[in-house]
């Protein structure tokens, strides 16, 4: 390091200040008010300790190379910052705003201080290289004459799109929607990822010599196996689109929606994009049905519609503030993290679990000021668990309290039964596993037991020359782990096609995160 004593120095965390939520929350820009490198970015990345054991780089799927890149940000080396970084990151614009850091979870400089802002420098590196002209088209220096298909756009498919392409082959990306990027495009807020650099990042693609073919869907438009027989190659990266429903009376309700039916139009509506379900939160009382990541940008959304009242309904109990002992370091720490969402408004219910729907009217008392503003207290119990009206419309979700009782850490507290006002409901507890059907039908490959597509350590399917990354073989999981996903799947098809590799693969099909399960 430039300053191997910078960590003494400098012992306070800074990281990009956010604009006020009264601000932010009436329109759909970039939630924060700083960009880019400033005054305090240098002596921020001089906190890192050089480790002889890095850490920071086994928590991170895609193996960054975070000691040398955070040295340059702390000389102003911009340029060798940004080629560093993208020696192991395809999207760094994107991981930047919206991963979870487990990078910072294995900061050694953790321990006994605030994490050095490596997600921070991250962000300010590519942000600098986008303004200083430094993100430039890399065309491979020769082709070969293998072609590869690739389905899917998200970022699992992208990142194999570009290693591919930069290999030399011929690659084309196939995409049900109207534009690439999968759920970086239709599925996280403008306000936490600007669509703009997915278009840049495309454009960069486009000149390498990526293909993309829009509006196509792979098992309607063209079926499986006749893109098998057209390609040398094809990838499988569908992502994990069937999400998990909750089975409580009154699903069948009308004004219940799942988040990924609900985020897609938000965005859709702000670039002028048809609308496919035409879901408005505008003067509506919204319950989200799970507190994760999705929950949250669903929370944002509903707010920045112009929703009378969010509440979010968590079945866990709130996490710790400081590392559970648990969950030792350098492992990922399941500590409680509140959202730029989370700032703007809206009310957390934690252990609570969602008993029914109601299509009754509900009460508008409140308690004694024991519940947040905005939830109603149920009048009474019916056995039937729900009343339906004649508009067959929901107007309130039965809740009840879970906590440590004789069925577990999750028993039903009696006595704490209530009703939520809400006449939209958005269901947002995950993905289940991919939309296989087509493909089955068509090209038939083995699911594993959870109903992902099974493969072998190279990425590799039961139907030859056919290969899967991303959440579609993995399971639900992060952006982060896509891209190393995307990454990887391609040296392991170039080695396909070509007998040898020289393009990185920063994981195996069998990684994990290095995380605990919770204690609760």
């Amino acid at each position: 390091m430039s300053d191997p004593r910078g960590f003494l120095k400098v012992r306070t965390r800074r990281e990009l200040a956010e604009r006020p939520a009264a601000e932010r929350v009436a329109d759909w820009f970039d939630v924060h008010s700083e960009h880019g490198a400033q005054p305090w970015t240098a002596a921020q990345a001089s906190r890192c300790m050089d480790c002889g054991t890095p850490f920071c780089m086994t928590g991170c799927p895609l193996g960054n190379i975070i000691p040398e890149f955070n040295d340059l940000v702390s000389q102003g080396k911009w340029e060798d910052a940004y080629h560093r970084l993208s020696l192991t990151n395809n999207f760094p614009e994107v991981t930047g705003r919206v991963c979870p850091a487990p990078c910072e979870h294995a900061c050694v400089l953790a321990i006994h201080q605030p994490a050095t802002t490596i997600k921070n420098d991250e962000l300010t590196i590519i942000d600098q290289a986008f303004e200083l002209g430094y993100v430039t088209p890399m065309p491979p220096q020769r082709l070969t004459d293998m072609t590869v298909a690739i389905v899917g756009s998200g970022p699992a498919g992208l990142a194999c799109a570009q290693q591919l392409t930069r290999a030399g082959h011929t690659v084309v990306v196939y995409e049900r929607d109207d534009a690439p990027g999968g759920l970086m495009r239709y599925g996280i807020p403008n306000f936490k990822l600007d669509k703009h650099l997915i278009d840049k990042r495309v454009e960069q693609m486009t000149a390498e010599g990526t293909r993309f073919r829009l509006s196509t869907e792979i098992g309607k438009d063209i079926s499986w196996d006749d893109l098998r027989s057209r390609y040398d190659a094809v990838i499988v990266a569908i992502g994990s689109g069937v999400p998990r429903d909750v089975a409580i009376p009154g699903r069948e309700l009308e004004g219940i929606h799942f988040a990924m039916d609900f985020l897609p139009d938000t965005t859709r509506r702000l670039s002028g994009s048809p609308l496919k379900h035409d879901i408005s939160a505008q003067g509506r009382h919204v319950v989200v049905i799970g507190g994760g990541d999705t929950g949250s940008d669903c929370l944002g959304s509903c707010l920045r519609q112009g929703a009378k009242d969010v509440t979010v309904l968590q079945i866990n109990d709130r996490e710790p503030v400081e590392r559970p002992e648990g969950h030792p370091w350098p492992t990922y720490a399941r500590t409680y993290q509140k959202t730029t969402s989370m700032a703007e408004g809206g009310t957390y219910l934690y252990d609570t679990y969602s008993v029914a729907f109601s299509a009754a009217p509900t009460d508008a008392s409140h308690a004694d000021g024991d519940e947040p503003a905005g939830v109603a207290i149920e009048p009474r119990l019916e056995a039937s668990g729900f009343l339906a009206d004649a508009e067959h419309h929901v107007t309130g979700v039965k809740v009840v309290t879970v906590g440590p009782g004789a069925d577990g850490p999750r028993t039903r507290q009696p006595g704490t039964e209530r009703i939520l006002p809400a006449d939209l409901v958005l269901i947002s507890i995950g993905f289940a596993h991919p939309d296989t059907a087509s493909l089955l039908d068509q090209m038939p490959v083995e699911l594993d037991t959870r109903g992902n597509v099974a493969r072998d350590d190279q990425f590799a399917t039961t139907q030859e020359g056919v290969f899967v990354c991303g959440d579609a073989g993995r399971g639900q999981s992060l952006v982060v782990w896509a891209i190393a996903e995307g990454r990887s799947c391609a040296a392991a098809v170039d080695r396909y096609l070509n007998g040898s590799t020289e393009l990185s693969s920063p994981i195996a099909a069998t990684d994990r995160p290095m995380a605990l399960p919770r204690t609760r």
